[in-house]
């Protein structure tokens, strides 16, 4: 019922929960269409680390059923989307966290950001980051880009003996990065997390807007690097596509150039670790990013 890329994604990413979660999931999934009474349509076709199905009600309206490992990020997740309220981001209709799965709205047709000509999709981009600002809650409880860095931590004492494939140069140079940003941050925000082409719909109803975020604090620059590293590596002349997306969306935003490129360092190592950690091939590509941005440093 799911292809062996996912299945690998899965376990990879999730090890002994994940075995769990693929094992449960065709009875979870029977559970809540009779619970919702919803009738499915069939999975979507670019499924990563949850499973997605397209379903309707019994009044033929159409909705999204997302079932991922029960943890801590599918529960923040849906404290997120709870936070956003169908602002800016998909509306959440119903939700079931300890047995992670929740129900969204359809954004009808769900076109990608991926399709749209470079230039318009960085103006698009643009305009719903700003549309999903959110001041952080004296209540909130999501994670802080802080926590997220403890993957460093890991690396570096996976690696304490022998330096592994990412220099112990790199990751302290991140770590220093990572606390220049906060110290001179001019306030936390709650950020999406992971808002890049494939994160970004259009809606008839709604034009351009956000789907799966992720939930985490930290200064907004954090939430720029996903965009400007996705969807890179197939087109010709990646590097030359990165520095004229960096470029372009300086210019677009108005940003502080060495500021971005220093998010995007210590983000794209990030990536880098966590992509070595869930066993993941394309993790030499954050890397590359990471390189990248650190050589634009004092040229653009």
């Amino acid at each position: 019922m799911y292809p062996e890329r996912f299945e690998k994604k899965i376990i990879g990413a999730f090890g002994k929960d994940g075995k769990e979660f693929l094992y449960s999931l065709e009875t979870t999934i029977k559970e809540f269409l009779h619970k919702w009474n919803l009738i499915s349509e069939g999975p979507v076709d670019n499924l990563s680390y949850n499973y997605v199905l397209k379903v309707k009600d019994q009044d033929e309206n159409l909705a999204i059923l997302k079932l991922g490992v029960p943890n801590y990020d599918f529960k923040n997740e849906i404290r997120t989307l709870q936070t956003y309220k169908g602002k800016g981001c998909v509306k959440l209709l119903d939700a079931d966290a300890e047995k992670g799965v929740m129900l969204l709205e359809h954004l009808l047709p769900g076109t990608m950001l991926n399709i749209v000509e470079e230039q318009e999709a960085i103006k698009y981009f643009a305009k719903v980051w700003m549309e999903i600002r959110r001041p952080i809650k004296g209540d909130s409880n999501h994670p802080f880009i802080k926590n997220w860095l403890t993957a460093f931590d890991r690396y570096l004492e996976t690696y304490s003996i022998e330096e592994g494939p990412i220099s112990n140069d790199y990751i302290y140079l991140a770590k220093t990065f990572y606390s220049e940003i906060t110290d001179s941050s001019k306030g936390n925000e709650l950020l999406h997390g992971d808002l890049h082409h494939e994160n970004i719909l259009f809606s008839e109803t709604y034009g351009w807007i956000a789907i799966d975020p992720k939930g985490v604090i930290g200064d907004p620059y954090f939430d720029l690097i996903s965009f400007l590293t996705n969807q890179l590596f197939d087109k010709p002349n990646p590097q030359q596509l990165f520095k004229n997306r960096v470029v372009s969306l300086c210019d677009e935003m108005n940003l502080d150039k060495e500021r971005l490129l220093k998010a995007g360092f210590t983000m794209s190592t990030l990536y880098a670790c966590w992509g070595m950690e869930d066993n993941d091939s394309e993790w030499e590509r954050s890397f590359t990013c990471a390189q990248w941005f650190n050589e634009l440093r004092g040229i653009i």
